[in-house]
């Protein structure tokens, strides 16, 4: 056998072999309709409802506020005690794209070049991944899966036009049931100045000299240039005439929505010199921006306030990227931005520690970022920052009734979820970890 087709075994066997996984949505009967009555409703569009009412059918909210009656045949779901509350969104994932970062057939996050804007995420999504359900126990969900977003157990794999991104249910047993919008936002990972790499022949790093990174770079912006400047040439032509007038081109076709203001652009920076760099190639450019990562933001917020540029930021719990700056300079910066007038939301860019999305922004909280503001950054902002908030992130009439049930603060280690409702199904919070942990704290004694 070749050393590639070994390669593969691995693989294949986990997709033959590895145990079934609950299934994405359980229905607790064949009802549509739930009334979920006596808890403490926080609609996040106003004023939390004492002993409140939230009504479900058909996937949507019917009504939510107090002194509501539910409707004959309704499943009735007692919350006396409890809270609702919308379900928490994590505004940067590689969520169904990739499983084990060791198994490369279970990983589909980036495609070969540097340069992929015809790339969708939602086309590549496994909606069986392991890591749904265990995202989803901890009361998330939607999430945004981002291609060539990097991400802790990504290997840091990155494109500069790393392809569409796409927001999805965390449940489903397609990729259908589980769409919010196909096309949210095109990933763009901003070019890098790198005087320092991995060498994977010597598993060591190695200094690069400044004027040849730097000419790396310039090579990337310039070429990051054409193809903008390319997509707004063929889109002239496809406003003139028909298919066969011009030579179609997929790439450049993605791109037309960018060029038009359709669709935004999901920078990912995080130096200051790059944020800089990216506002004034998306500002020459006319292009729609929205800065993620942002590790430095705080040291250009005014620019970033000026320009109207959202942040969706990187998970607080890190190391500050100077070895000079204060240890806490990642968890105070949300409520620097906050205070500045900025619009933010919080998100893991992962896949393994995603569930951790809750404590994110509680920590935030400990170090300055009011708990109203930390709440809505994983709920209302994400939401509106990518423009779903028509859909989900409040408790309103008329939204996709997306609710968690807890017992207590969301944002809180300790708070259970005891409902999950994904598109107004009942659904299950059964996931690996839950299954280990009860199959292990039910081990027999030894004698």
């Amino acid at each position: 056998m070749s050393r590639h087709s070994l390669c593969l075994l691995p693989s294949l066997a986990y997709f033959l072999f590895a145990p079934p996984s609950q299934p994405q949505s359980q229905a607790a009967s064949s009802s549509t309709t739930y009334a979920i009555t006596g808890g403490k409703v926080f609609t996040l569009a106003g004023d939390a409802i004492d002993n409140g009412t939230l009504l479900i059918r058909d996937g949507k909210i019917l009504a939510v506020g107090a002194n509501i009656s539910a409707p004959a045949g309704a499943q009735v779901i007692d919350a006396k005690g409890l809270q609702v509350y919308p379900g928490l969104f994590d505004a940067v994932t590689q969520i169904g794209l990739r499983e084990i970062a060791s198994v490369s057939g279970t990983v589909d996050t980036t495609e070969t070049g540097l340069f992929n804007p015809d790339v969708v995420a939602a086309e590549a999504v496994l909606p069986s991944s392991e890591h749904i359900p265990v995202t989803r126990a901890a009361g998330i969900t939607e999430v945004l899966t981002v291609p060539a977003s990097g991400g802790f157990d990504s290997g840091s794999s990155q494109s500069v036009l790393g392809g569409q991104a796409s927001a999805i249910h965390l449940a489903g047993w397609s990729i259908s049931d589980m769409l919010i919008k196909k096309n949210v936002a095109m990933a763009l990972s901003w070019p890098r100045i790198e005087t320092e790499v991995f060498d994977m022949t010597t598993f060591s790093r190695r200094s690069k000299p400044y004027k040849e990174a730097k000419e790396e770079y310039d090579k990337q912006v310039s070429e990051l240039t054409d193809w903008i400047d390319r997509a707004r040439h063929y889109a002239l032509a496809m406003g003139h005439g028909g298919p066969a007038d011009y030579q179609r081109d997929l790439k450049l076709e993605a791109l037309v929505p960018v060029t038009r203001g359709e669709l935004p652009v999901l920078v990912i920076a995080d130096r200051a010199r790059e944020i800089r760099a990216a506002v004034d190639f998306c500002d020459k450019q006319k292009l729609k921006m929205i800065l993620a990562g942002g590790l430095e933001a705080y040291k250009v917020k005014d620019l970033l306030r000026s320009k109207s540029i959202p942040v969706i930021l990187r998970p607080v719990l890190t190391l500050p990227l100077q070895e000079d700056d204060p240890y806490d300079r990642v968890l105070s910066q949300p409520a620097e931005l906050k205070s500045a007038g900025l619009k933010i939301a919080f998100a893991t860019f992962d896949n393994s520690f995603a569930r951790r999305l809750g404590q994110q922004a509680a920590n935030a909280v400990a170090h300055g970022l009011p708990y109203d503001a930390a709440l809505k950054a994983v709920t209302v902002e994400p939401a509106q920052i990518l423009g779903l908030a028509d859909q989900v992130g409040t408790l309103e009439t008329g939204k996709i009734a997306n609710v968690i049930v807890t017992t207590g603060d969301p944002l809180e280690l300790t708070t259970d979820v005891r409902y999950l409702f994904i598109k107004g199904r009942l659904t299950s919070t059964d996931n690996k970890h839950k299954a280990l942990y009860e199959k292990y704290a039910n081990r027999p004694k030894p004698q």
